[in-house]
């Protein structure tokens, strides 16, 4: 489904020789199986609940035979009895008479045991046609993927995965030309918070953070996976030593970036060792709702991740309000280059960094689209018109996440992700 798959578009080539392309990257972890795999595990239920119940009929079928065995001398004899009695019915006396009685008494019990036999011979006819439309059904499907067996189609798809991935890996950084419509992860906390994946470790690594709430918060919930947070199991709680303000916080290669509440200085919280590794003052920042954001919240400072590293978003009195945009060094927390934007924070919704730019939305609220691009490559800006469905109608929190190349939001209790596209220039010669 194109709301689910990769999308390629408008490939050209540039004047200079580059090619250029507009791409769409998946929804890490959303995407559901088509109807061949949803058609195949269900034939794998039924071909699973069909071996039990074979098991099961071998095991009462070998316990009813050994029964009957065990009375196959009983009723030769009875046999021969009633022979001879038909035979000569005088000699047949009162005593005789008791004997085969008491033979027909001790085989009674047969009687429930060919009558289980007639229900399993009943049993093994339907499941004999289980099995045959089984063979259509695995036959039809295997004409339709083209003869590949499961396991070399899993091994085709994980190869195409692998080459996607290289793919994506070849395109420069791009310009945000279109946001997906939102899609809801899970509706949980409370109007305010903050949920985030690590936006640098590999793949294989996809725990989910979560931080209900704006203000004097230091509980953080580390979801095992993704489907673990949608149903809100296997996590373990992690207890800040400082509180956190706002809702700008990042986890950048296994560390928690976060304001200390009351204050402008910047924590690096390190998750392995629940430790604080350092924490720092960045000079002159604005806090307790100084410069917020739109929504307030403490929002004053606004760590985030891109492709080319850690960054502070955040004001000052010296520059009269206006966004500025830091890059940050992530073993000290030193600003190494700051950047004055010209923008004034209190009438941005909300922000976040794609490829060292700072997309800014003009409002929090419903009817937000993303307003201003300030480009750190150039130090220059323009002012832009993205629509930006706001479903819930109202954000305090948005962040870019390199890795997996889409928005994390919390939207009026609501954890929503957001595809992006990107306008992308191919670093590297060599095919797709």
């Amino acid at each position: 489904s194109p709301d689910e798959g990769w999308q390629v578009y408008t490939s050209a080539q540039a004047p200079d020789g580059k090619c250029l392309c507009t791409a769409v990257i998946p929804v890490q972890g959303t995407c559901s199986r088509d109807l061949r795999s949803h058609q195949l595990r269900q034939l794998m239920e039924k071909v699973q609940n069909i071996s039990q119940s074979m098991e099961v009929l071998d095991l009462r079928t070998y316990r009813d035979l050994q029964y009957v065995r065990n009375t196959e001398s009983l009723m030769r004899g009875l046999d021969s009895r009633l022979k001879v009695a038909a035979e000569s019915q005088k000699s047949l006396n009162a005593r005789s008479f008791q004997e085969l009685k008491d033979k027909m008494t001790e085989l009674l019990p047969l009687m429930p045991v060919l009558d289980q036999y007639k229900s399993d011979t009943r049993l093994i006819v339907h499941l004999k046609e289980e099995v045959r439309n089984l063979s259509g059904s695995l036959l039809a499907i295997q004409e339709e993927m083209g003869a590949y067996d499961y396991e070399e189609l899993q091994q085709r798809v994980l190869m195409l995965e692998a080459r996607l991935h290289a793919c994506m890996q070849k395109l420069g950084c791009g310009k945000l030309t279109g946001v997906s419509n939102p899609i809801t992860i899970r509706a949980s906390g409370s109007r305010f918070g903050s949920w985030m994946t690590d936006t640098m470790t590999p793949s294989a690594d996809s725990r989910v953070w979560y931080m209900d709430g704006y203000y004097k918060g230091r509980r953080v919930l580390e979801f095992r996976t993704l489907n673990d947070f949608v149903t809100g199991q296997n996590f373990v709680q992690h207890l800040l030593p400082h509180p956190w303000a706002g809702t700008g916080h990042v986890v950048f290669n296994g560390s928690l970036y976060y304001n200390k509440y009351q204050s402008n200085i910047a924590v690096k919280y390190h998750f392995r060792s629940r430790s604080v590794l350092v924490q720092r003052s960045l000079a002159g920042a604005g806090y307790n709702n100084t410069f917020p954001y739109s929504w307030g919240g403490f929002s004053d400072i606004d760590f985030m991740v891109d492709e080319s590293g850690l960054w502070a978003v955040y004001t000052t009195n010296q520059n009269a309000g206006n966004i500025v945009v830091s890059r940050v060094d992530p073993q000290t927390l030193e600003v190494l280059h700051s950047w004055d934007t010209g923008y004034p924070k209190r009438s941005a919704g909300e922000s976040f960094m794609i490829c060292g730019t700072l997309y800014v939305t003009n409002s929090h609220l419903a009817g937000a689209k993303i307003y201003f691009a300030y480009y750190t490559n150039t130090s220059s800006y323009e002012y832009t018109d993205i629509p930006f469905h706001n479903q819930y109608s109202h954000i305090s929190m948005l962040d870019y996440n390199p890795r997996e190349r889409v928005l994390y939001t919390w939207n009026n209790g609501h954890q929503v992700i957001y595809n992006v596209t990107l306008f992308h220039v191919i670093k590297t010669s060599g095919e797709l």
